[in-house]
């Protein structure tokens, strides 16, 4: 993922990568939703459910105002000004989706690398990997509630039901974690379940990745998680890297973000930066976030292709956040969570 410096005001970074996914009571457009076809909430109303949102979540300093603009298909567009910026957004017609744009909103580049910001590059259907092997080693690097790094896992799962044990897969997580001591305690019981009980964790994160944080214990019990077995696991693995002790010490932090170090060496190996960040044999990957595109990028890696590389799986980019359904045209498919 190349690296973009904004202004170090953070709304830029925030909007990308939390505001799909912790509006509260805001659901998942579905396929019934679509043939109901909702009818448009006046301008006030919208106006006004995005200003207390992002006043409320997404800032932490200062007061943003909203803007309505016009209309783009079944969505409002929005101008959201804070700190002299203007950040162009989406909300549906019904006020259920919110969609950040595709921005490349550059201010003076700071000394302060180490603020998260969002990626805003174009990015490619697929992507050729030029080192090859026979077993493909894959590594997404997420943050549990990051929106583009749940679309890209959301993307991926698939690919790795496919090819199975013939690519060596991995979901592992950022260094700094921007979504609060939730996103760190998830990626704790993700980690484990990965490390502990590995065949359960693609039913449980597929789970996850639909229902979110309200449905966390279902979808452990549906993936039929150990959850003595998976306490333990965190408890151990809290002790050892101190997660939540340096969170609410305030220590450890990158910038304004806490800390999440597990895969800190890995990190620093590929120069991972933002959520998502894909590497395929070492090397990262600009590949589009699509089961389809996902599928042809990995299988470049192989020495010999096998078979399931024919797979046909869908081309559609998943939408970004919790929850089903496709990406519109007109989202901010190469957006991300931080550097």
């Amino acid at each position: 993922m190349n690296k973009t410096i904004v202004n170090k005001q953070v709304l830029t970074g925030l909007l990308a990568g939390i505001a799909l996914a912790s509006i509260v009571g805001f659901a998942v457009y579905t396929a019934n939703a679509q043939k109901e076809r909702s009818t448009w909430l006046p301008e006030e109303e919208i106006k006004t459910k995005a200003a207390d949102y992002v006043n409320s979540e997404l800032i932490q300093q200062g007061k943003a105002t909203v803007k309505v603009v016009g209309k783009d298909g079944d969505f409002y567009k929005l101008d959201i000004e804070y700190n002299g910026q203007n950040i162009p957004s989406y909300i549906s017609k019904d006020g259920k989706r919110f969609f950040p744009q595709v921005m490349d909103i550059v201010g003076d580049k700071t000394a302060e690398n180490d603020t998260p910001n969002t990626k805003t590059d174009s990015e490619p259907v697929a992507d050729v990997v030029e080192e090859k092997s026979d077993k493909p080693k894959v590594e997404l690097f997420v943050m549990s509630h990051c929106p583009y790094g749940l679309q890209m896992e959301k993307g991926i799962i698939p690919v790795a039901k496919t090819l199975g044990d013939k690519i060596d897969f991995k979901i592992k997580f950022n260094d700094y974690a921007m979504h609060g001591e939730k996103e760190l305690k998830e990626q704790l019981s993700q980690y484990c379940i990965q490390k502990e009980q590995s065949d359960k964790y693609m039913a449980y994160l597929g789970c996850f990745t639909k229902d979110g944080d309200s449905g966390i214990e279902s979808c452990l019990s549906n993936a039929k998680i150990d959850k003595n077995k998976l306490n333990g696991c965190i408890a151990k693995t809290d002790k050892e890297f101190k997660v939540l002790e340096n969170f609410n010490n305030k220590a450890g932090f990158k910038g304004s973000y806490a800390g999440f170090e597990i895969f800190k060496s890995d990190n620093e190996k590929y120069n991972v930066g933002g959520s998502p960040t894909l590497v395929i044999n070492g090397t990262q990957s600009n590949s589009g976030r699509d089961s389809k595109s996902l599928l042809k990028s990995i299988c470049s890696a192989f020495n010999n292709p096998p078979k399931e590389c024919s797979t046909e799986l869908s081309s559609d980019s998943p939408a970004p956040g919790f929850g089903a359904g496709a990406a519109p045209s007109s989202g901010a498919a190469a957006a991300g969570c931080g550097q």
